[in-house]
């Protein structure tokens, strides 16, 4: 599962050949979830509200960088990098 990216303690992942929906995985402080890259709501897990607002202002920059990695790992092909929020 490679890190896509990080920033502020959170941790971006996504797996290859993973179910749908797209979505991608965070973790941050024994935290987890899965977010749904489409509608940027948690499918799954918990996140702490600034942990969850932060990962939420990232999508909205990044969405179709993530949908090309999803389409990417979909494809056995390696995963791009996303620049973190800063």
């Amino acid at each position: 599962m490679p890190e896509i990216s990080n920033f502020y303690g959170i941790a971006i992942y996504m797996f290859i050949g993973d179910h749908n929906p797209p979505h991608f995985h965070v973790y941050y402080d024994g935290s987890s979830a899965l977010v749904s890259i489409k509608e940027g709501t948690i499918i799954k897990g918990s996140l702490p509200p600034q942990a969850k607002r932060l990962v939420k202002q990232w999508l909205g920059l990044h969405r179709d960088e993530l949908l090309d990695n999803w389409n990417r790992l979909s494809n056995s092909e390696s995963a791009i990098n996303i620049k973190p929020l800063r």
